[in-house]
């Protein structure tokens, strides 16, 4: 567990096949505990579904209009602007 995380409880019910389902691969994968297991396969799930929004966003900006070359002049003004942005916002 992490130390800086605060855990919750959710209970499930399963089938009986899913539950020797799930301790027979909980044991495969190497995992200590089902617990460990099913945390693995959310976490799994929680990056696959980052990775997919990713994606999404990529594809939104690809498609919203005509390229342009970034220089190194470009960089470096977005650069100034996002420092100026976010000298704004310190107290």
């Amino acid at each position: 567990m992490h130390p800086d995380r605060e855990d919750t409880f959710l209970i499930l019910s399963l089938s009986m096949s899913q539950r020797e389902f799930v301790e027979i691969e909980a044991s495969r994968s190497g995992c200590a505990t089902t617990g460990e297991y099913l945390r693995r396969l959310i976490r799994a799930e929680e990056e696959r579904a980052s990775a997919a929004e990713l994606e999404r966003k990529l594809i939104v900006g690809l498609e919203s209009g005509d390229a342009l070359e970034m220089t190194p002049a470009h960089w470096e003004q977005k650069r100034r602007d996002l420092v100026e942005r976010l000298g704004r916002r310190q107290p």
